[in-house]
Order: structure tokens, then C-alpha cells, then sequence
């Protein structure tokens, strides 16, 4: 690498005996009495040296000029005699007014350089030009004003210009340029060179290049303004009330004959009457002809001297100082779409792209009667504003804006100081620059108010502007009063929200029933607000999809425009409400998994002895008689397969996940949440790509979630559970071929029964008549598998008496007190007979319960009422009898999965969404989704499998 390896070097690194060898890339030295040429790329003689050849560079030989004729002529080839001295290039100079003759008209060098006095009389009116090598006509004002080509006292000379001192003159004006953010003020060399002549020959002489010349200096002066200042505004305001007599533009009041039009006035609330009074008078669509779909914005584009330059669409990036974005700006003027580009610009590249600043006066056309094409003035808000203290252009308040018309995107003429051939010390660049849209409300036929432009100036100090860079960004938004949106939400979230207290109420009432306990706790408010926390997230997100859903179709689904999205700043409050639904609804979660994986749950084995068996007594060496074990297999496959429907859903998770991820990316239903116009789900990648919108996100995503899901329930109700398997049925069915029943308790006195008593009398048996047992149930030839005789329902909701559950517990107590042994070899005997009478007392006990034995504590069999069904409780209290009620939808799933699914639901949906909103990202989203359903699943497998061995003394090896 080194043999291909230069040294940087620049011609400013040459030094003055050493010039820019372009061909090398690197500094060369100039020949004897040379130096540096003023571009820095040859030599020159040196002052009292002639050029004898030159071919560029260094081939260039100097011979030394005699005494006599020390000077050198202007082409630097021949040595003359300079009468008059010389210059300190060593070339003849001459007074003012008069021009250098080196050669006579015929071309021969003079042998001295002759000083021709321009003739300054009425006849010629004549004076040298810049470069003192020819005379010219003197400038008008010097003729008008004195009659010759001289300024002399009491008239004034300013700008190259000469003015007659008289009364009314414009005050003499302060050349300084303040920049504000920076807080350095600067004598500008613009200024003072052009501010008070412009001033001068506006006024006197209506000069419209000199009044446009001096409002632009306004402008670069941050349209400022004081009653104590005589800058260039105040300037500007003396000439534009000085000559209110000649009348006004177009009927404009703030737009004077010769004028330019800088303000729009300082009466406290014009600007709320120019941005609403009035409606822009054509109207707007997403669908119909060009004219309709997109705003025509044009410019008056100004140099800095006041000349008219043209008429500039602003479909060419006119105002877009990102280079690589300016191709897609025609995007931006599209009725309804939102535009946002930012980019990171290098101050070198500003400098040499925008050496002369630019300044603009911006219309929107459109098409009046008759096809007429006409302007509508756009109203620029200045951030920068440097104006009296009425008036602050900040914040959402229009009472309190000064609207301004002229505006530029670069500055690099006014912060040069003394010289204006010296690189500016400070320039000001329009880094952030919005277009604004607003619909008028309740328009049903694209209305909108006259648009508004918000510049925001960054004022650089230049210090290295190859390492300096500032950020610059355009935007076109639109929006409309979103107050009535905001207040029916604040209605809705106040109506449902009350109604989720209430619907609270119930619960927290029901659960109190359930518990068997009338005294209002500590854990009765911790409960209550459980079910609030679950209530109030469903409301919130009834009101998020809702709201989601709303915008979605009534935004992208209208032909004539009568709504517009929310600006990203006004989805804050939605973003809150997701957050907050997310929150509540994982606290729900959270307390639906707890009271899951904390339930008693029982096996009830109705399998009765077969026969009897010899059975040795140990420790007395004889055998006796005794029945016939009863086999625990049964127990232990009913356990493992409660245990697998633990986690069974509705849906398939997984494919819900990629189903939605499938609309959302490969389909292109990601793309409706554009804020644009378009309804299509394809995008071209060359054409501009406009920013989310997070409500859109949401409801695009979330109806997906719902629409695909409902689907998936509708599949496995009407299809899958009914031809090919229902799990849930399934396991009501095996419990009956089993001859086990199931008493779980979610509840303190509350919980599900399983009838699963066998028709048979025996499951316990051979294939033989396994299968013959089965036959005569499917050909009717045997009883049904109903708790009640001649009925089928198997499933009920219990409410046991307070009796019962004391008995229970006292069971339970001696039943849990060792949960089942470690290792079935190492267990204590003790121990496990003790676990074995206590399980066998608790089967037998609930077993004697079914069957009516115990009087005292005996239950009865009703159907539940339309009203408790609907509120979810229980509106008899088991006082003396357990209350047994038929349950034709297998209820007990309340305490799985299954029967939660529309929590889950919920829950997956805002986890996808809020990993969305904050990362803007489907396929992450989708990922971390699974992710937590898969993790949550393994927590709710592992802890209910260790309730399941602890409450029915089913060692948990068995469960696999």
C-alpha cells in the first residue's frame, strides 16, 4: 500500500514562492523573480519583472525592467514608465476619474502610460468604470442630482448612488444583522454597501429592484422590527407607511404599489382570520382528475439584489436542500399524503450550492371561473421571528403570530463582514421547513383552510465547514381539528369506563358469593380492582380498535375528503390508551394464570373391587382374605390427559401469528398503514414511501388479529371439533369410559363437577368387553351417562354448602400434608399409608357425596337462571344443600385455556402492538409474540402439572 501511497496537498499549502502543480497533485517551486499566481495553479513575474515567454506553470522567464521604465503594463509582457507611481502589483495607477492608456488606438505600447481624465460636463457625462481602464456614462442619480459625475456636499453618496439631502429622507439605517441564536450581531458588508441606497431610490424613485433589494434584507434580517430600530425593516416600514397614497396590489392591503408584500399586518388576531376565515376556493379528492389530486404550489423566486429571477413549481425540489430526495418530491403535493424527509447536509456543500441566496414568495394555483388560473398567497410562520414583543410565533396559539410572505432556504450573503469576497462568519439555513394542510371541519367535500409554511432558521458560526454539518428536514402535513374526535372518546372511555365499574361490581359480588364470605376485606378491594384492571383494558381496547378501525376505513375508503389522520402528535393519547390496556390486560393475565394454577382438583375413581384376593398379613405370618386392588392407571391417564388440555386454545397460536404476519408483509396489508391516500397494497420501491401512522398500524394489524382468529374459532366450532377432534368432549367421554369423575374447585365454595360414573358399572376389563360395553351404549341397550336418570348431562357447576367445603378441607389437610412421595422406594411407609387413607377417605367421601349419602350435606340438581347465566353469579346461597347446575356448555374450561381464549386474545394483541408502535416492526413483533405465548404456555404447563400432583396425589413422574 505504501508504494501507492501520495501526500495531500493543497494549493493553499503552496506558499508564496511555490504554485499548484495540477499534474503532480502537490506544490512545485516558481522560478527565480516569480511567485504564486493569484489562482494558484502558475507563477508570475514579480513586481518590476516583465514576462519574456510563459507556456503556464513554472515555464515562465522574467527579465528585470530597466530604472527608466519601472513599471510593468497591465497583460504583465512589456516594462513602461509610470509618471504618476505604481501599484503595489507594480502596474502605472492613476487618479480618480481618470483611465490608464498603455497603448494607442492603433495598438503600439506607449513608452509612458498616459491618465485620460474622463470628461464629466454636460455633454459627455463621463466618468471611469470599476476597472479605471475605460470612461462611461456617470449613474443616472449623479446626472439627476448635481448634473455632472460628482456627489459633492450637502447631496448624499451611498451604494454608488447619489441622493439630494432633503427633508424625509429614510433615517440613516443600521447595517447589523443580528443572529439571535448564536446571540453575535454583525455589521454586514451587504448592508452597508446596499441597505441605505436601496432605502434611498425606494423611496425617492420607487426603484423596484431597490424596494425588493431592501426587503429582502428585511427578510435576512429575521423580518425584526422595533419602534427604536432603523434597520432594514425599520426601514422598510418607514417607506411602506410613507407612501400609503399610492395604493395597493390586487386588492391586498399589505401588498403597496413598488413594494414588495413582506407582512401580513400587526393586529392582534389577523392570523387566526387569514388561516380560517376564509376557505381555499376549489376543493380536494383521493380519487378523480390530476387538478383534484394534487396541490399546485409555484414560487417568485429573487435574487438578493432584488431582481425577479422566475416562476418555480415546487415539484423540483425547489425547496428540498437534501440533494438525494429531490426526485421524489412530487409525491409530497399528492392531496393527502403526508411527506417527511430529513437529511444530514455538510456546510461546504451548502456553501457551494447556495454561494447566493434565493428568496421566495410562495402561491398555491388554482382554477377559478372559467378555467382562470389564479394564485393563492401562502402565509409563511417565521420561528425565528425577531419582532416587537406582541408577538411571539411559537406554540398553538394564533392570536399571537406575526404571518409573514418572503422567506429563503440559505444565507451566506449577510454574515460576511467587510469583505464581501471573504467567506461568511456566520450563514442561516432554513433547516426545518413544514407545509401545513388543514381541512375545514365538517366538510364533506375536501375543503380546506389556506395552507401555512413553517420555517425554523439554524444560524452556523463557520469554523471548518468540511467537518461541520447541520440537519435539514421538509415536510407536508395535514390535519384537521381532531377536539370532537377527542371529546366522543372522552365520552366513550367515561361511559364504558362506568359500565366496567358496575360490571366490576358484579364480579367482585359474585366472587364474594363464590367464596363463601360476606365481609367486605382488604382482599375483597385487591380483588375488585383485579377485575377492574381486566375490565377497563377491554374497554380500552374496544376504544383502540375502534378507533383504529374508524380512521382506517373512513380515511382510506373516501373519495371526497372529509377526514384527515391525526399529526404523530396527536396520537399520543391514543399510544397511551394502548399502553395502558396492555397493562391492565397483563395484570388480568397475570391473576387468570395465579387462580389457574392454584385450583383443588380431585379424581373421583368410581371402580369398585373385583372379587377378593389371599393377602398376606405382614408381621403375622398368616394370609387373609381381602379384596381385590383397584388399578391406579385409570387415575394416572385421566391426570395426564387433564394435564395436556391445560394449554389447549381456540386457535392455533402459531398459525395465527404467521397468518398475520402473512397479510401484514408478503400480502402488502402493511402498506394501508401508509399516511397517504392510496389503497393499494403494493408500493413501487422507486416512488416515495410515506411515514406510518401509528393509529393505522394498530388498526391494520389489529383487525388482521381479529378477523383471522375469528375465523380460526368458526373453523374448529363448526369443522375441526365436530369431524375430527374436540378435545374437551374427548375428555368428558374418556372420564365416563374411565369411570372417573372430576370435582375441581376454582372457588372456595365454587367449582365444575365431571360426572364420569360408568354406565357398566366396571372400566377396569378386558378389550372384549371394553368393546361390547361400548356397542350397547351407541345401540341404546344401557342407562345414560347423566348424573340424574334418564339425562346425559355430565358437566355441572357446583355451589357446595359451607358444610361441605369444612369437610372437605379437613380431608384435604391430612391429604396434602405430604404431597406425594419422591421416590415411590424411599418413601416412608408411614407416610404413604397415611397419604393412601387420606386419599381414599377423600374418594370415598366425595364419591358417598354424589350419591346422596350424607343427609346433612346434600345437594340438589336446577338449571340456572337466563340472568345468572348472563351476569356470571349465583343468586341462591347453598345454605343447608350443595346446588348442583346443569351445564350444557362445559363450563369447567373456565379454569383451562380453552375457556379464557378471548383474554388471551387480547393479551397477544396488544403485546404485538405495543412491540410494534415501539419498534415499527411487524416481523419483530410477531416473533416476541410467539415467543411469550410459548414461554407463558411452558409456566402454565409446569406449575399446573405440580398443583395437579399435589391436590390429586398423582406422583408427577406419571404426568408426561
Amino acid at each position: 500500500a505504501r508504494g501507492f501511497s501520495v501526500p495531500l496537498q493543497r494549493p493553499a499549502d503552496c506558499g508564496a514562492d511555490r504554485y499548484f502543480d495540477s499534474s503532480r497533485l502537490a506544490c512545485a517551486p516558481c522560478g527565480a523573480h516569480q511567485r504564486q499566481s493569484a489562482g494558484g495553479s502558475s507563477c508570475v513575474c514579480e513586481p518590476g519583472y516583465r514576462m519574456v515567454s510563459s507556456n503556464g506553470g513554472f515555464s515562465v522567464t522574467c527579465e528585470k525592467c530597466p530604472e527608466n521604465m519601472s513599471g510593468v503594463t497591465q497583460d504583465g509582457w512589456n516594462c513602461i514608465s509610470c509618471p504618476k507611481g505604481l501599484t503595489s502589483k507594480g502596474n502605472c495607477k492613476c487618479p480618480n476619474n481618470e483611465i490608464l492608456v498603455e497603448r494607442s488606438i492603433d495598438g503600439i505600447l506607449l513608452n509612458e502610460a498616459l491618465c485620460m481624465h474622463c470628461n464629466g460636463s454636460e455633454q459627455s457625462f463621463s466618468a471611469s468604470d470599476a476597472s479605471g481602464s475605460r470612461c462611461v456614462r456617470c449613474e443616472k442619480t449623479f446626472i439627476q442630482v448635481s448634473k455632472s459625475c460628482d456627489c459633492n456636499s450637502p447631496n448624499i453618496l451611498t451604494g454608488g448612488l447619489c441622493f439630494l439631502a432633503r427633508e424625509g429622507l429614510p433615517p440613516k439605517g443600521v447595517a447589523t444583522v443580528r443572529f439571535g441564536q448564536l446571540g453575535i450581531t454583525l455589521t454586514s458588508a451587504w448592508f452597508l454597501k446596499n441597505l441605505q441606497s436601496s432605502a434611498f431610490a425606494c423611496w425617492l424613485y420607487s426603484n423596484l429592484t431597490a424596494c425588493q433589494a431592501l426587503g429582502n434584507m428585511c427578510v435576512m434580517n429575521m423580518n425584526s422590527l422595533s419602534s427604536s430600530s432603523t434597520d432594514a425593516c425599520g426601514l422598510f416600514q418607514y417607506i411602506f407607511v410613507s407612501t400609503a397614497r399610492v395604493g395597493i396590489v390586487h386588492s391586498i392591503p399589505y401588498w403597496r404599489h413598488n413594494l414588495p408584500w413582506l407582512y401580513y399586518g400587526d393586529q392582534p388576531g389577523l392570523a387566526s382570520q387569514v388561516l380560517e376565515k376564509n376557505h381555499f376556493p376549489t376543493t380536494f379528492s383521493f380519487k378523480g382528475t390530476d387538478k383534484d389530486l394534487k396541490l399546485q404550489f409555484i414560487a417568485a423566486s429573487f435574487d438578493a439584489a432584488g431582481n425577479f429571477l422566475k416562476w418555480q413549481s415546487l415539484e423540483g425540489g425547489v425547496l428540498q436542500l437534501c440533494p438525494d430526495t429531490r426526485t421524489k418530491l412530487n409525491a409530497a403535493f399528492a392531496f393527502g399524503t403526508t411527506y417527511q424527509q430529513s437529511c444530514k447536509i455538510s456546510v461546504s456543500k451548502i456553501l457551494l450550492d447556495f454561494a447566493n441566496p434565493v428568496f421566495y414568495d410562495l402561491f398555491l394555483e388554482y382554477n377559478g371561473d372559467n378555467d382562470q388560473q389564479h394564485l393563492w398567497a401562502v402565509p409563511v410562520l417565521n420561528l425565528n421571528l425577531q419582532y416587537n414583543e406582541k408577538f411571539v410565533n411559537q406554540g398553538s396559539n394564533m392570536n399571537n403570530w406575526l404571518l409573514t410572505r418572503r422567506f429563503f432556504l440559505v444565507d451566506a450573503l449577510s454574515g460576511k463582514e467587510n469583505d464581501l469576497g471573504k467567506p461568511p462568519r456566520v450563514i442561516r439555513i432554513a433547516s426545518k421547513i413544514t407545509i401545513s394542510i388543514r381541512l375545514v371541519s365538517h366538510t364533506q367535500r375536501g375543503t380546506i383552510y389556506p395552507p401555512l409554511i413553517t420555517v425554523a432558521y439554524t444560524d452556523v458560526l463557520i469554523q471548518n465547514p468540511e467537518t461541520q454539518s447541520v440537519t435539514v428536514s421538509f415536510a407536508v402535513s395535514y390535519e384537521m381539528n381532531q377536539s370532537e374526535a377527542q371529546i366522543q372518546t372522552d365520552i366513550a372511555l367515561g361511559v364504558l369506563g362506568g359500565l366496567a365499574v358496575l360490571w366490576s361490581l358484579l364480579k367482585t359480588a359474585g366472587w364474594k358469593r363464590r367464596t363463601g364470605s360476606s365481609i367486605i376485606d382488604l382482599q375483597t378491594v385487591f380483588k375488585f380492582l383485579l377485575f377492574y384492571a381486566g375490565d377497563l383494558a377491554n374497554v380500552f381496547f374496544i376504544i383502540t380498535v375502534g378507533t383504529g378501525i374508524y380512521w382506517l376505513v373512513f380515511f382510506k375508503a373516501q373519495q371526497f375528503v372529509s377526514v384527515l389522520l391525526p399529526l404523530p402528535s396527536q396520537e399520543e393519547d391514543f399510544v397511551t390508551y394502548i399502553a395502558c390496556a396492555f397493562s391492565l390486560k397483563a395484570l388480568q393475565f397475570l391473576h387468570l394464570l395465579v387462580s389457574q394454577l392454584s385450583i383443588d382438583i380431585f379424581f373421583i375413581d368410581w371402580e369398585r373391587p373385583k372379587g377378593k384376593v389371599l393377602k398376606a398379613v405382614e408381621g403375622e405370618g398368616v394370609i387373609k382374605s381381602a379384596a381385590a386392588p383397584v388399578s391406579i392407571w385409570r387415575t394416572y391417564f385421566i391426570a395426564n390427559e387433564w394435564n395436556e388440555i391445560q394449554t389447549v386454545r381456540k386457535i392455533n397460536p402459531l398459525f395465527q401469528v404467521l397468518a398475520v404476519l402473512f397479510f401484514l408483509e408478503v400480502v402488502g396489508f402493511s402498506n394501508l398503514a401508509l399516511m397517504d391516500a392510496s389503497s393499494s397494497l403494493t408500493r413501487s420501491s422507486e416512488s416515495y414511501i410515506a411515514p406510518w401512522s401509528r393509529i393505522l398500524r394498530f388498526g391494520v394489524s389489529a383487525a388482521l388479529w381479529v378477523a383471522i382468529a375469528i375465523l380460526q374459532v368458526i373453523f374448529f366450532a363448526v369443522f375441526y371439533e365436530r369431524f375430527f377432534e374436540d378435545k374437551i368432549s374427548q375428555f368428558v367421554d374418556l372420564c365416563c369410559v374411565s369411570n372417573i369423575s372430576v370435582f375441581l374447585l376454582s372457588h372456595n365454595c365454587f367449582g365444575h363437577y365431571i360426572h364420569g360414573r360408568s354406565v357398566h358399572g366396571h372400566a377396569d376389563t378386558n378389550m372384549e368387553e371394553m368393546n361390547m360395553n361400548l356397542k350397547r351404549e351407541a345401540e341404546n341397550m344401557c342407562s345414560q351417562r347423566g348424573l340424574l336418570p334418564n339425562t346425559d348431562g355430565q358437566t355441572f357447576q357446583i355451589s357446595i354448602s359451607r358444610k361441605m367445603r369444612l369437610h372437605y378441607d379437613w380431608i384435604h389437610e391430612t391429604l396434602t400434608r405430604k404431597r406425594g412421595p419422591a421416590r415411590l422406594l424411599d418413601s416412608s411407609a408411614n407416610t404413604f399409608e397415611q397419604s393412601t387413607r387420606a386419599y381414599n377417605a377423600m374418594n370415598k367421601f366425595l364419591s358417598s357425596f354424589i350419591d346422596h349419602v350424607h343427609k346433612e350435606m346434600d345437594y340438589i340438581v336446577k338449571d340456572k337462571l337466563l340472568l345468572e347465566r348472563i351476569l356470571g353469579m349465583e343468586f341462591m346461597e347453598p345454605i343447608d344443600k350443595s346446588i348442583f347446575y346443569n351445564d350444557e356448555g362445559h363450563s369447567f374450561s373456565d379454569v383451562l385455556y380453552y375457556g379464557n381464549e378471548t383474554t388471551l386474545l387480547i393479551f397477544d394483541i396488544l403485546f404485538f402492538s405495543v412491540v410494534d408502535l415501539a419498534s415499527q416492526s411487524f416481523v419483530l413483533a410477531a416473533i416476541l409474540t410467539y415467543l411469550q405465548q410459548e414461554i407463558f404456555r411452558f409456566i402454565r404447563n409446569t406449575l399446573g402439572q405440580k398443583n395437579l400432583a399435589s391436590k390429586t396425589l398423582v406422583d408427577q413422574r406419571f404426568l408426561i
